[in-house]
């Protein structure tokens, strides 16, 4: 085993950042360099925490400025262990922003890039021994094409079947549904996908994770900065016109808010809301080159101290606000007084 060992001060703590290099089943020779980035603040050991929740603990952010209020309590649910962040790109940003927040035994970032960093060993341990893993913002494309089928994606598989809390923001909420927005083809846009379901860049997947509670469900992030709505109810329209499903779900989250889910029971966190969305059957036109039109798609948007249960499909007191979304030959129109979309 290969270390690099350097000491920084976080908030007036000494923190140990420890980068491991430990390529393959055996040990990296000196010099060389594994396939992935390891970093880690606070105790490198194994932490052996109190016993998690006997239901699951999800995580859902909705990308841009990071949710103070999501990260204690992930930490609290996974009973103040090992915080994992993963990611394909990036740094190591995250561990002195959740370490200061205290009751964490460690953070530690893994940065895996490769297929072959998604099978390595070391990687793989990791994430087995996590208490809390967050999925952090990027390219999705990048999860879907390096760690779809690989150790990783078994790994986050166990850590769900043992109720370990896992959350993602932006491209890591993006992956948490049953249905994905693959991006392979880079973004797709609401107008773009409205006029034309099938366009070169409305590529979608299935089957790499589904995170507990989020069956028959497509994801999507950056709600209302980027003016989402239109490609969400597009997604939808494709996963049923297409046959993945009969019964398709959306749940769409702003920016600057997050999800908080403990069994099936949903609690809003940050500035903004989040938007419940059912399918209503077949899209009354769906197909290449042509303009959508898919009626009467219900939506719960989610606001204030409001909950929504998942298993319902319902959300509770006056802090949800119902209506309908229909698209018609492309165009969005909705039920709401003035018909805002949102």
């Amino acid at each position: 085993m290969h270390k690099l060992i350097r000491r920084s001060a976080v908030q007036g703590t000494q923190a140990l950042i420890l980068a491991l290099a430990l390529a393959g089943s055996g040990p990296a020779s000196a010099g060389s360099k594994p396939p992935y980035e390891y970093y880690v603040v606070g105790n490198p050991a194994d932490a052996r925490p109190a016993q998690l929740p006997r239901e699951p603990s999800v995580l859902l952010m909705g990308g841009g400025p990071d949710v103070d209020a999501a990260f204690p309590w992930m930490i609290t649910r996974g009973g103040g262990g090992d915080f994992v962040v993963i990611r394909a790109r990036g740094t190591d940003a995250y561990n002195p922003y959740i370490y200061a927040m205290g009751g964490v035994d460690s953070v530690e970032t893994l940065i895996i890039p490769s297929i072959e960093a998604a099978n390595d060993p070391f990687v793989i341990d990791r994430i087995n021994k996590a208490e809390a893993l967050f999925i952090a913002g990027g390219d999705q494309s990048d999860y879907i094409n390096y760690w779809k089928g690989t150790g990783v994606e078994q790994a986050l598989q166990g850590l769900i079947a043992r109720n370990v809390p896992i959350g993602g923001t932006s491209a890591g909420l993006a992956v948490m549904g049953q249905f994905d927005f693959a991006a392979f083809n880079g973004s797709a846009y609401s107008d773009d996908a409205l006029a034309n379901p099938y366009y070169k860049r409305m590529t979608l997947d299935r089957t790499f994770l589904t995170a507990p509670g989020l069956g028959y469900v497509i994801t999507e992030a950056h709600l209302d900065t980027r003016d989402r709505m239109g490609r969400l109810v597009a997604f939808m329209a494709r996963i049923v016109q297409d046959g993945w499903s009969g019964m398709a779900r959306g749940i769409g989250v702003d920016v600057e808010t997050a999800l908080a889910v403990e069994g099936s029971s949903v609690t809003r966190l940050g500035t903004g809301s989040a938007y419940f969305l059912q399918s209503t059957g077949l899209p009354q036109v769906c197909q290449p080159r042509t303009p959508l039109t898919y009626r009467n798609l219900g939506v719960q948007r989610l606001s204030g101290n409001g909950r929504f249960d998942l298993q319902n499909w319902r959300g509770y007191n006056d802090a949800t606000t119902n209506y309908t979304l229909s698209a018609e030959s492309g165009i969005l129109y909705s039920t709401q007084p003035g018909g805002s979309i949102y």
